[in-house]
């Protein structure tokens, strides 16, 4: 309950008067002057405005009484004198003071800004004049208010600093004192249902666990009646329509430190549905309405199946224009069988149309951005669908927190109607990469900007200059989701990059490359979407590691006159994608569904010929109606390999295209790229394997069963699947405004990466356990399983993840990271 709104009740503004100086026996007279004394801030001009007696009136008793009602109704004044001097008619006044500040002190439970938005509705703020009556009933108005949230022992003060020049000083002083613990709750006259079952559905409490670190056992007011609204329903949808609250007792322990709730019910009986009844304007749909109701006659009463029904007629008719239609359900109720006829009664009102669609709160975003979203047409008749879907289009651009919708009847017609879209934006743009800390991976740092909204356009830009220990990268892009009014995209990028595996953790190469790219994306409807693409990109491989997986790629590619020469390859890329989205929101959605499926290839005649095809999905399953607590599974499955031939070897797909797992955008709770097939190398004594320059390949001289492996760093796959379940939480401690830029999990991963190409069993030759080392990395089972906690939030430097993680499910050569931080980074 707003505070105002408690006020509003208690607040009354008292009024007196007095005729000082007139005699019983008042004698009229003709009034040849009006004098008024004492004014400081009110003008000589608006105080005789508000007195109704002129020069040259005839005033007697009465019409002195209501010129002096008439000057305290102005509340200007806290005192008025009426004198005669003669036919002089002298008005002496007390101006109320003005309130020059207004201090609170000692309130935690109310916050200053709620306080002052009450005062100000009753007109004592900064700037105003005093109304000293006002302050009783604004005490006893806060003190009310404590004693709804259980604290009785609550004391509040007003009181008035006097400071020169008629002003004053507010100060309101408050003892909150503690709150009164609910000591038991009991509800009498329940048979159907026991104490506990009931009690259990109650929002306050009377036993918290020890665990329950956020449970409390504080009375209030508000909390309670709405505990009566849900017994009340909880009856009323399992049939017992005749259900009652009969009583409440709320009792106080002599201490005033503890409560006695006791709740009295009359259960009644159960009802069925005998017959359902659709009456009034059906405007020729009978069959439809009929079709889609969900009563059905000998079903079990239940309130909950009736206030739907309502609500879905009322929205199939918005989608005809019918804006404001009453839609109400009229039980018949018989006591001897025990069954209830419903009779609803549907009018439809008058069709509307919509005259404007306006926008507000979007003060970076243009309008036309948001209007190309929009289904709901201007001219045309209102549609509630069509409205729906264009607050989902908005909020699915990811620009804003919050999206609400208005539908204003057009002043002076019963045909025409406003929408108006109210909007609360949120940053759009991101450092992309921006700062990371893992307890094994320690601080990376990294630039880079991209702006999904640039200028308010819609339109996507990004130039990122990142470096950090193992790479560096500079791409520029840009992409017009626009570029034709029907939607279709035209977007490209430029990039140049240098990366150092070594420093990443991974097995040692450096890959130098740059390129260009030019993609567009065309709408196959409302949700699905086609992307193509094609590309140049330029790689040189060099300072590669001798670790056998990367021998076998070298052998292909290598140069015959020039072995130990680096790699150097072009290629031509071409892609196509598809994707759906019927997320509720494109930031943090708490309902809806997505999918991705993307594929790639290099064009045959590159100097690589390779593709990969990735599809990802999500899934989020809110369980409340205000999608306080949300169900998200997601998953991810990849995979890629060579075609055709080289120099009459079959093409593989070059390790640097290779998947990765773990880390806060995967596999959490595991070190970031770590999971999934190691580099492993070949030494007989302290000699390595190395490539051979002759191209007979790798080989050891000695005794076979004497070669040991060495195994080395994560390498990745060509293929990769991941799933993910997770529980949306609210975040606690945090107020409900935060619910869309700060979001709170809890998760548990799994997954793995594999290689299926590799030729695992041509190293038989080697030691039992040597190999069977080796099959490790290529069996299917090798599943790694993770759980945790995550914390995400959006800040002006772009998305953050905070995530603790402890795997459940992991081997002996896996690197594991517990805690990870990444600002910028992309979820």
């Amino acid at each position: 309950m707003r505070l105002n709104k408690l006020f509003a009740s208690m607040l009354l503004v008292g009024a007196s008067f007095s005729g000082n100086g007139w005699a019983e026996t008042f004698q009229p007279f003709e009034v040849a002057d009006i004098q008024v004394e004492g004014l400081q801030r009110v003008a000589l001009g608006a105080a005789l405005l508000n007195l109704p007696v002129k020069v040259g009136d005839t005033v007697d008793q009465l019409k002195l009484q209501q010129a002096i009602k008439s000057l305290y109704a102005s509340t200007n004044f806290e005192k008025i004198e009426v004198l005669r001097d003669g036919n002089v008619l002298v008005v002496k006044v007390t101006e109320r003071p003005t309130i020059s500040s207004v201090t609170f002190e000692g309130n935690k439970d109310i916050k200053d800004e709620q306080l002052q938005e009450s005062l100000d509705g009753s007109g004592v703020k900064v700037g105003e004049s005093l109304d000293r009556t006002m302050l009783s009933g604004i005490e006893k108005g806060l003190q009310d208010f404590y004693y709804g949230v259980g604290k009785y022992g609550a004391k509040v003060k007003a009181e008035i600093i006097n400071l020169p020049r008629n002003r004053v000083e507010l100060k309101f002083t408050f003892t909150e004192g503690l709150a009164a613990e609910i000591r038991q709750i009991n509800v009498v006259g329940n048979t159907e249902f026991s104490d506990a079952e009931l009690i259990g559905m109650l929002e306050l409490k009377d036993y918290v666990a020890w665990w329950d670190l956020f449970g409390e056992r504080r009375y209030q007011k508000q909390k309670l009646q709405a505990d009566l609204e849900t017994i009340k329903t909880y009856y009323q949808n399992r049939g017992y329509i005749r259900f009652d609250v009969t009583s409440t007792q709320v009792a106080m322990t002599p201490d005033r430190k503890g409560l006695y709730i006791t709740i009295n019910v009359d259960e009644g009986e159960q009802y069925k549905v005998k017959e359902v009844n659709l009456t009034g304007d059906l405007m020729g749909k009978e069959e439809v309405l009929e079709a889609i109701l969900p009563l059905k006659s000998g079903d079990m009463y239940n309130g909950g199946d009736v206030t739907f029904t309502e609500e879905m007629y009322g929205k199939y008719l918005g989608r005809f224009g019918y804006a404001y239609p009453e839609v109400k359900t009229y039980p018949e109720i018989d006591d001897e069988t025990k069954e209830v006829n419903l009779n609803i009664n549907i009018k439809p009102g008058k069709r509307v149309y919509v005259r404007n669609i306006n926008f507000s709160g979007n003060t970076v975003t243009k309008d036309e951005v948001m209007r190309r979203q929009l289904r709901q047409m201007e001219g045309a008749w209102l549609n509630s669908a069509q409205v729906e879907l264009s607050k989902s289009n908005l909020n699915r651009l990811g620009y804003f927190e919050t999206v609400d919708t208005e539908t204003v009847q057009v002043p002076g017609t019963d045909d025409l109607v406003d929408v108006s879209f109210n909007v609360k934006e949120q940053p759009s743009g991101s450092f992309n990469a921006g700062v990371g800390y893992g307890t094994e991976s320690g601080l990376s740092l990294q630039f880079g900007v991209q702006q999904s909204n640039f200028l308010g356009t819609g339109n996507q830009a990004g130039v990122n200059l990142n470096t950090n220990k193992y790479s560096k990268n500079v791409n520029i892009n840009y992409t017009d989701p626009f570029f034709t009014k029907d939607g279709v995209s035209l977007g490209g990028s430029i990039y140049w990059s240098e990366f150092d595996a070594d420093e990443a953790n991974l097995e040692a190469y450096k890959n130098s490359s740059y390129g260009i790219a030019l993609n567009s994306g065309f709408p196959i409807n409302e949700y699905n979407r086609i992307n193509g693409g094609i590309g140049y990109r330029h790689n040189e491989i060099s300072e590669i590691s001798a670790y056998e997986q990367a021998i076998r790629f070298y052998d292909i590619y290598r140069d015959s006159d020039d072995p130990n020469a680096g790699l150097s390859f072009d290629n031509f890329e071409l892609s196509l994608g598809w994707s759906r989205s019927s997320l509720n929101r494109g930031t943090f959605p708490s309902d809806g569904s997505s999918q991705r499926l993307n594929g790639k290839m290099t064009v045959p005649g590159s100097d690589l010929q390779y593709f990969k095809a990735d599809f990802d999905t999500n899934f989020y399953f809110p369980i409340d109606r205000k999608h306080s607590f949300v169900v998200l599974a997601r998953g991810r499955l990849g995979y890629g390999n060579g075609y055709g031939q080289f120099n009459d070897n079959d093409q593989i797909l070059p390790f640097w295209e290779n998947y990765y797992s773990g880390g806060s955008s995967s596999l959490r709770g595991f070190k970031s790229n770590s999971v999934g097939p190691r580099s492993f190398y070949l030494y007989r004594g302290s000699e390595p394997c190395s490539p051979d320059p002759s191209g007979d390949g790798c080989s050891l001289p000695g005794d076979p069963n004497q070669i040991q492996v060495s195994s080395g760093r994560s390498i990745g796959g060509n293929a990769i699947a991941t799933a993910s379940l997770e529980l949306i939480v609210p975040t606690p401690f945090l107020d409900e405004a935060y619910t869309n830029s700060v979001r709170t999990s809890f998760f548990v991963d799994a997954g793995n990466v594999w290689d299926t190409e590799f030729d695992y069993d041509s190293y038989r030759y080697l030691p039992v356990e040597e190999f069977d080392k080796l099959q490790d990395y290529s069996d299917p089972g090798r599943i790694r399983a993770s759980w945790g906690m995550s914390v995400q939030w959006l800040s002006p430097m772009g998305p953050m993840v905070f995530s603790l993680a402890w795997p459940i499910k992991e081997y002996e050569d896996d690197e594991t990271e517990i805690f990870s931080f990444n600002i910028g980074k992309t979820f």
